[in-house]
């Protein structure tokens, strides 16, 4: 294994090798980096893959069979510590601060991966070129980013993997109760409403969310579960009233149900946020509500899905209509038409609704 010849590290690798790869956060980011490890894994699956992300993302990654082992990131000295005892050949940050940078040099492992240009690009010693480079277009996916990592390594070049999330059984079981206590049996359909983002130039307008959830309850008898994370808990009576009979409110969810809550639904609606690829993820069809973010390079992975945007316009997010979003899900549902339990099919007919 040579640094200085980057295509010959990965096939140099003896089999089982450890491999270290650095995600920290966020949720999207920590998805979308899940078809580069299914690629690698596939090509080589004696490889030990081993991820280091922050505790509030490890659940993307739970019974995820390409990840070999899930490492949870605590003080920077005592992660340090940890990561140089265990002697990886080579690690690979995805991550790109100051943090992950200086995690990766303290791993000591002896070939150090990341893209050209990034922060403290010396303690590096494999600088992947970025993907505009790489490709020859700028017009290219977070995921086809990540993958230049490894196909600068050796990885051998072929079509790229679905992201994957996988719920699990006790997760599933949690939300199901939450939900029969919320008036949703078990095989009823919902759709996800994901309204929150961290910054407010994601935000669609939660009566616009409720609007369109209106629409899907009157059109299609598709109740809607509204999604709060934390720091949002102060909405959960607002959307109640908003929202009415046609969706009920979740903001206690961990990630774990969360995955599990969206797993188990027909259909989403959201803003540009981790959930949207989460949803992706679980080939749960999406309308992904953007403002000013690179859609191209955001955008759901692989999925049925459709982005709804106003490249250009200066109010961003807030010049996103309703009739945009209802148009949206019409053309998605049309193509993903849904079965309604008996008892909703008795609701939809009752309120002079065309079930499909």
């Amino acid at each position: 294994m040579n640094p200085s010849d980057p295509a010959s590290l990965l096939p140099g690798l003896p089999r089982g090798a450890e491999v270290l790869v650095i995600r920290l956060r966020s949720v999207g980011d920590v998805v979308l980096l899940t078809p580069a490890i299914s690629a690698l894994y596939s090509w080589r699956p004696d490889l030990r893959i081993s991820v280091l992300v922050e505790p509030g993302c490890a659940a993307v990654l739970e019974g995820n069979p390409a990840v070999h082992e899930i490492l949870l990131a605590g003080s920077f000295f005592s992660t340090a510590k940890s990561l140089y005892r265990r002697n990886f050949p080579i690690a690979y940050n995805h991550h790109g601060g100051p943090t992950s940078a200086f995690l990766t040099a303290a791993s000591g492992a002896k070939n150090r991966v990341s893209w050209k240009g990034r922060q403290f690009g010396l303690l590096y010693n494999v600088h992947a070129p970025d993907a505009a480079e790489f490709y020859g277009t700028l017009q290219v996916h977070s995921v086809e980013q990540r993958m230049t990592q490894f196909y600068w390594t050796g990885l051998p070049r072929g079509p790229i993997p679905r992201s994957e999330v996988f719920p699990q059984a006790d997760a599933r079981a949690s939300v199901a109760k939450k939900l029969q206590a919320l008036g949703i049996s078990p095989g009823d359909p919902y759709a996800v409403m994901q309204p929150g983002a961290r910054h407010v130039t994601k935000q669609w307008p939660l009566e616009n969310f409720a609007a369109t959830s209106q629409s899907l309850w009157k059109s299609h008898g598709l109740r809607s579960v509204v999604n709060l994370g934390p720091g949002e808990y102060q909405m959960a009576k607002t959307a109640a009233a908003q929202f009415g009979d046609s969706g009920v409110v979740l903001d206690s969810l961990d990630l774990r149900e969360l995955i599990a809550l969206i797993a188990g639904a027909k259909f989403f609606v959201g803003n540009d946020t981790g959930p949207s690829h989460l949803a992706a993820a679980m080939n749960i069809p999406a309308v992904v509500i953007f403002g000013s973010t690179n859609s191209t390079y955001w955008r759901p992975w692989q999925a049925d899905h459709r982005v709804v945007q106003n490249e250009g316009d200066p109010k961003g997010i807030a010049s996103v209509t309703i009739e945009q979003v209802r148009e949206a899900c019409e053309s998605l549902l049309a193509m993903h038409p849904f079965g309604l339990s008996s008892d909703n099919v008795a609701v939809a007919k009752n309120r002079g609704i065309a079930t499909i």
